[in-house]
């Protein structure tokens, strides 16, 4: 059987393309990649007076690495070992904000609720209690609700709305969904539009309704 061929590293020289510096602590040539046309890699080449004059130093911020002297300043600003910022943490003296609204009472109190009917609705009635907070509700808005599932934000906010004129709801959902409640709702004044898309994939801007109701508004 044929011995195989013997690696540079096995012959005393370095492999191609390699760095040709010999590290004595080793006993090896640096296994660096060396630029086109070089000898030594970055980290040596301080080692080769005639192929590069330019000084390399310890970094300040972390001394197991070098730098070139002339460019110090810009390393500092992308050094791995710089001081990262910290991230910005919300307040915590927040409070949650659970509302309820009456055009869900009557839901609510259905007895023929389950608990995971009765969690969605008690949901969905405070998102609509602080939307009516926020002074939202009223005629002439757009209504985007994204990971619409079957529609019943919508649906709710709708009822709140009653007989509001040119309400328009932009129901946004990546998959295809059954029992979609927003097929019921025949309203002249309310406007139901079901996108089957991704949200990654969404500009709202070039949605043709959404841009008459924008400049109407």
């Amino acid at each position: 059987m044929a011995a195989s061929a013997p690696t540079p590293h096995a012959t005393g020289f370095p492999a191609e393309g390699r760095c040709r510096y010999y590290v004595a602590k080793k006993k090896r040539f640096c296994r660096m990649v060396a630029a086109a046309g070089r000898r030594f890699c970055g980290e040596h080449a301080g080692a080769a007076e005639e192929e590069n004059n330019r000084k390399r130093i310890l970094c300040p911020l972390d001394t197991k690495h070098t730098v070139y002297e002339d460019q110090l300043a810009k390393h500092l600003k992308k050094c791995n070992s710089r001081e990262k910022p910290k991230p910005v943490s919300l307040n915590s003296t927040l409070k949650d904000q659970v509302m309820s609204h009456p055009a869900l009472h009557d839901a609510l109190n259905d007895p023929k609720n389950g608990d995971s009917a009765i969690k969605h609705l008690k949901q969905q009635a405070s998102i609509l209690g602080n939307i009516e907070k926020l002074k939202l509700l009223g005629p002439r808005r757009c209504f985007v609700e994204f990971g619409a599932g079957k529609g019943k934000l919508s649906h709710w906010v709708d009822i709140a709305l009653k007989d509001a004129e040119k309400v328009h709801f932009i129901l946004v959902e990546k998959v295809t969904t059954r029992f979609k409640v927003d097929g019921k709702h025949r309203k002249k004044d309310s406007v139901f539009e079901r996108l089957q898309i991704d949200i990654q994939h969404l500009c709202l801007s070039k949605l043709h309704n959404f841009q008459l109701l924008y400049h109407k508004s």
